[in-house]
Formats: C-alpha cells, sequence, structure tokens
C-alpha cells in the first residue's frame, strides 16, 4: 500500500516548491525570474528545481542570450499542469479561510469567458460530491 498523499507532500509539499510549480505556470522559465517572484534564497531554488525536475513536474530546455553560455530554462510537464487545480484549490481555500477579503495575488480565470476557476469534487458518474454531505473516504490500509 502506498500512502499517496505522503508521497505527494514529500515531493511538492513545502512553500517554495508549489510556489515554484506556480510561477513556471505564470510563464517564468529562468532561474533568476523564479527565484525573484518567489523570494526564495538561491540554494532553496536550485534545490527545489533539481527535485521538481527529477519527479517529473518540471522538464528543462536550453535558451541562450547571444555572447553567453546557454542555460536552462524550466517549463511544466504533463504532471506539472496537472498541478495547476491543486493550486486553484488551496488559493481557493485561502482566500475563504485566510484571506483579508482582499484580491488574492494570483486568480485563476477560464481563458474561455474570464470567469474564476474553482475547484469542485465530482464523482466519475458526474454528480458533485458536497465534503460535507456525500462524500466518503475509503481506507485500505492493513
Amino acid at each position: 500500500m502506498i500512502d499517496s498523499v505522503a508521497a505527494v507532500l514529500g515531493t511538492v509539499g513545502d512553500r517554495w516548491a508549489l510556489l515554484i510549480v506556480r510561477e513556471v505556470s505564470l510563464g517564468l522559465r529562468r532561474f533568476d525570474e523564479i527565484q525573484r517572484a518567489t523570494t526564495a534564497p538561491r540554494q532553496v531554488v536550485s534545490d527545489r528545481l533539481r527535485r521538481l525536475t527529477e519527479a517529473g513536474i518540471l522538464a528543462t530546455r536550453p535558451y541562450s542570450v547571444p555572447r553567453r553560455r546557454s542555460r536552462d530554462e524550466y517549463v511544466l510537464t504533463e504532471a506539472g499542469l496537472d498541478l495547476l487545480p491543486v493550486l486553484s484549490a488551496l488559493s481557493d481555500w485561502g482566500e475563504r479561510h485566510l484571506g483579508s477579503g482582499a484580491l488574492p495575488d494570483v486568480v485563476y480565470r477560464h481563458s474561455g469567458c474570464g470567469g474564476r476557476i474553482t475547484a469542485v469534487l465530482r464523482c466519475e458518474c458526474g454528480d458533485h460530491a458536497d465534503p460535507r454531505h456525500r462524500l466518503v473516504a475509503e481506507v485500505n490500509r492493513l
């Protein structure tokens, strides 16, 4: 048996890892841009970028600036893109439970209509599941 929540938290369960994923999803690709946006220490950014790349959440691709050596920039993989609903859900939760009523730094919107994206629980049958009334956790521990 694998504890998937523990495994996920072991990979992206710290502030800096998720902030880096967020910043890359917003279009920042280069180390200095990511470090500046997250305000994380350089060594922390370096470590998290390495870990996120090893985990398959980020991928690197080379870029070069004229008269400088080639460097790597970071892009989200499919696994990284699959974290965007998690970031949206965390943002929603923070706005509801920690927010001061001010608009958060990042708001997730639908590119088609501009409406806000919210995280919802939906069953594979299509029904919405309310965590207060229609959600049951199945425990598969020995």
